[in-house]
């Protein structure tokens, strides 16, 4: 499904649920460092942006782009695959947990190639490491699923940028963006329609699959089962579970 397709469908609140998270805010900042411009692809309702050097927000769903605050950068409504400006347009260009809902990730890259000048800050998930996964998918594997169908693997990206590095970005235990692995260490989140509905994850599975999930962590909670197979992540401040540049 398209990005703007998606985000029609579930972007309505997600200025509310997707909230920056300002260690997260810092790092990216950090990442974008001393560009002059910055273009901010996928931009939705424009979490993570620069606020004190010009930007330009891109992102294909009118749902999203409405939830835009009155302040906040201007907006284009486009895709990744067709960026309206000219080369080199922009000293850095971010693309933030977006990149996996592109309808062609490469041309997209190949297009923020086109318009970048030095600096590129992709930030995505690495689905595909096994040290330490969620614990969420294991009760909704239709997202682990999914995930490895459509992220791309890190090293795949990398191929289709310039010379690049990666940095892990731990997510912290009271982290206020609500995307997929924000709750890791407050399972009970989950149950909430409002934050499964600014989770692209859980459009991805069905009804079935989404109230058997629900039924069995519920159950896990109320006997003990979860506390008993994952409650050492409760003495966690931090936790990497893949996400990163």
């Amino acid at each position: 499904m398209p990005d703007q397709q998606l985000y029609d469908r579930i972007g309505r609140d997600y200025a509310s649920i997707r909230k920056a998270d300002r260690r997260w805010a810092a790092a990216i900042l950090s990442a974008v460092g001393n560009a002059t411009t910055v273009l901010n692809v996928g931009a939705g309702a424009g979490s993570y942006e620069p606020t004190d050097r010009p930007v330009i927000a891109l992102d294909p769903s009118a749902t999203m782009l409405r939830q835009r605050a009155r302040n906040a950068a201007p907006a284009m409504a486009a895709a990744a695959e067709a960026i309206p400006c000219h080369d080199g347009a922009f000293d850095c260009t971010t693309a933030i947990l977006t990149i996996h809902h592109w309808t062609n990730w490469r041309a997209g890259l190949a297009e923020v190639k086109r318009v970048t000048r030095r600096r590129i800050v992709v930030l995505t998930a690495d689905v595909f490491r096994d040290d330490e996964p969620f614990w969420l998918k294991e009760y909704f594997p239709g997202i682990n699923a999914w995930d490895r169908a459509h992220i791309q693997p890190i090293d795949d990206v990398l191929q289709e940028l310039w010379p690049a590095r990666v940095e892990r970005l731990p997510v912290p235990a009271d982290c206020t963006d609500g995307f997929c692995g924000a709750y890791w260490r407050r399972p009970a989140a989950y149950l909430r329609p409002e934050v499964r509905n600014g989770i692209s994850g859980f459009s991805q599975i069905g009804d079935r699959e989404t109230e058997q999930g629900l039924s069995r962590l519920q159950a896990d909670l109320d006997s003990g089962v979860w506390n008993e197979r994952y409650g050492g992540l409760l003495d966690r401040d931090e936790i990497d579970i893949g996400y990163g540049w």
